[in-house]
């Protein structure tokens, strides 16, 4: 039984025979013991004392005397301005520490009600490889997907990829204009970065142009809309949509170069799908559901034939769905591909992993499903992350400014086997050990470093302090990891194997012992929390943590050296059992704990 549910049982036998009241389970509430103030668990106080007209001290200390006469696991109480501090025994945390070592599944967190829930990230365009902010995105997305499969939900990873569109063209016209026939293979360029260098090039004439029309008098919104390479870009865009088999075939030659590429990226950042969309087959579907529901009048057309919805009852404003030339737009193909996800699978949720500058998309986006009349619209869940930025600022895609993902990975694996060859962490180990732990620990800084941060909240990344062994950094949590199997190794060359303790013989703890078993307690609620906020960053923070609380008791208490057998033995299933969860939480997070490093 867990600590809350047998204190809420206590009390609860408390009110009964101090006041023969029967209260609700709602009506007991626990919290953690403020740092300040003397205790494990605090029982909140006031609702109970205003539902039993007693001052709240009075009824704290009442309640608390009761408990330490009559529970059994607690040590001694406190009362602070009506909140009830419970110190609860070593004997309990003892306890739960063998019960845990023995049987991890007895405290892991399940959801009560697991669903099915389909989960898009990623999502790039073919026209770059993937920057930086996508590398939030798979993380985050992938992160997510893994700590909800592991609480009981079932789990469908999608991918849509965004692969027509204007963008796209101006990518297909600059290579037609400026590639003279480059390929991956004849330039020895990785398909995704050919492909990206275009669409540079594309901005780079697009500028020229834009001056050059303005050096001629036009004013610059007329030169931007009037550049003759935007023009022919429009124009493509066009011909594509018409099924011109000439731009076809050029669009199928450029994005096979492109997923060639994005697949290579995946790979290395251990990125998986169960099902890939892409957007040239799912827009059709869009403009389809939007003209049925302009033919029933709940979509209106303006004189130039573009297609709109009305959003002003939702509290937004008017959505242009087709563009006068017939042509769609980004919501377009989203509501397309939302009915059809929720038409192939019986799905109760869908999450999509986007930046938050698509607020206002998704907000549109539920509001046009409902007013369209499908139902599922309000299972549609936007987790909206911030911007990644570096030290030195934004990154721009068309300026060619942005960081490149295969490059970051590339930089941080160079720099942890510059850090681990200089602090000597790797002496003794081969080559093929090195270059694995090396990988291991470098794609750990980047996971760690982008996944702490509250998704919610922009962040900058900072390479160098990502990968510092010690602070807040996957290196220090893979450290500390890896030096508690260097214990366990050495234990096992002293003979000495890790077994069930002897509760009776561990009658006290020191505060380092405690204080790392609570962690260990408090991971059940850490699950709960990372669900509850579809927050990665609470169980990073969390390894964190314990790792800290871990290496701060392994400096002050031996381990291996301690005279006494059975605190011996408790010590290494200590260290054990938090290893196991170091493992198992940085798991979800997609990180790879090494055992030496």
């Amino acid at each position: 039984m867990l600590l809350e549910e047998k204190l809420s049982y206590e009390v609860r036998q408390a009110l009964s025979s101090l006041y023969q009241y029967n209260p609700d389970q709602s009506q007991i509430t626990f919290q953690k013991t403020r740092k300040e103030f003397a205790g494990d668990i605090t029982l909140v106080v006031f609702p109970l004392a205003k539902l039993l007209k007693k001052a709240p001290d009075a009824l704290a200390d009442e309640l608390g005397n009761y408990l330490l006469q009559n529970s059994g696991i607690i040590k001694s109480f406190n009362v602070i301005k009506g909140f009830l501090n419970l110190e609860i025994s070593d004997k309990f945390w003892v306890g739960f520490l063998v019960d845990f070592s023995t049987d991890i599944t007895k405290h892991g967190y399940r959801v009560d009600d697991p669903r099915y829930v389909m989960i898009e990230f990623s999502s790039p365009n073919t026209n770059k490889p993937l920057h930086l902010g996508h590398i939030r995105n798979n993380l985050l997305g992938n992160a997510v997907s893994r700590i909800l499969q592991n609480v009981g939900h079932r789990i469908i990873k999608v991918n849509l990829v965004n692969d027509r569109g204007i963008h796209i063209c101006k990518s297909m016209l600059a290579w037609q204009k400026f590639g003279n026939g480059a390929t991956p293979q004849s330039t020895g360029i990785k398909g995704d970065h050919l492909v990206g260098d275009y669409y540079v090039r594309f901005d780079q004439e697009y500028k020229r142009q834009i001056e050059d029309l303005i050096q001629q008098g036009m004013s610059p919104e007329e030169a931007k809309k009037s550049a003759p390479i935007l023009l022919e870009a429009q124009e493509m865009l066009r011909r594509w949509e018409a099924g011109d088999p000439e731009v076809l075939a050029l669009w199928k030659m450029m994005n096979s170069w492109v997923y060639e590429g994005f697949d290579e990226t995946y790979q290395k950042l251990g990125i998986e799908f169960d099902r890939i969309y892409y957007e040239s087959e799912t827009y059709m579907l869009g403009k389809k559901l939007v003209l049925e529901a302009l033919e029933k009048g709940i979509l209106y057309q303006k004189e130039d034939g573009s297609v709109w919805a009305d959003l002003t009852d939702f509290g937004l404003d008017h959505k242009v769905l087709l563009r006068a030339d017939g042509t769609s737009v980004y919501m377009t193909q989203d509501i397309g591909t939302a009915h059809q996800r929720f038409t192939e699978y019986p799905i109760d949720e869908h999450i999509y992993v986007v930046g938050n500058e698509q607020n206002y998309h998704f907000q549109a986006l539920i509001a046009v499903l409902k007013k369209m009349g499908f139902a599922w619209a309000d299972r549609i869940v936007h987790l909206s992350y911030g911007m990644v930025e570096l030290p030195e600022g934004k990154m721009k895609s068309r300026e060619g400014t942005v960081v490149d993902a295969d490059d970051l990975i590339a930089d941080m694996i160079t720099t942890a086997r510059q850090i681990s060859e200089q602090q000597g962490k790797l002496d003794g180990l081969s080559e093929e050990e090195k270059n694995e732990i090396i990988r291991i620990v470098g794609m750990g800084a980047l996971k760690y470093f982008i996944l702490r941060v509250d998704p919610k909240k922009n962040m900058v990344f900072d390479p160098k302090e990502s990968i510092d062994f010690n602070g807040n950094t996957g290196p220090f949590i893979q450290y500390s990891h890896a030096r508690i199997h260097s214990v366990l190794r050495k234990a096992n060359e002293m003979n000495l194997t890790i077994r069930p303790v002897n509760i009776e013989k561990i009658d006290s703890l020191d505060e380092k012992e405690k204080e790392l078993i609570q962690l260990i307690y408090e991971f059940r609620n850490t699950m709960a929390q990372a669900v509850e906020e579809l927050s990665p960053a609470v169980i990073a923070n969390y390894c964190y943590e314990l790792s800290k609380a871990f290496n701060q008791f392994y400096h002050e208490l031996s381990i291996l050296k301690v005279p006494d057998e059975e605190r011996r033995q408790f010590r290494l299933s200590l260290a054990a059992v938090t290893a196991g969860i170091l493992k198992h939480a940085m798991n979800l997070l997609g990180i790879e704990m090494p055992e030496r490093m």
